[in-house]
């Protein structure tokens, strides 16, 4: 890839908590970095920055197109547009 194609929007999946020991919430994590270090150290920002305590981080990948229901929709726009987007859900216990 040259620096003139544009980047893949990248995702993030796993857990995150707000306090420690607290319920854990499903997060997919979405955004576009150069590579998988950097992408994987602005979500773990953005989620401090958003409050998180604790994240454990599942998989890495690059998105293969826009997702077909909202909220990945928008959290890909925003991820295009230079976000870091996060979308937490349950998760069972």
């Amino acid at each position: 890839m040259n620096d003139n194609e544009e980047r893949p929007v990248t995702i993030i999946t796993g857990r995150v908590w707000k306090k420690k020991g607290g319920k854990p919430e499903g997060v997919h994590v979405m955004l576009v970095a150069p590579d998988d270090d950097s992408a994987v150290r602005r979500a773990l920002e953005s989620l401090a920055a958003e409050g998180y305590a604790e994240a454990e981080l599942d998989q890495i990948g690059d998105m293969d197109g826009i997702p077909d229901e909202e909220p990945h929709i928008s959290a890909f726009q925003g991820a295009l547009e230079g976000e870091v987007s996060i979308v937490t859900f349950d998760v069972p216990i």
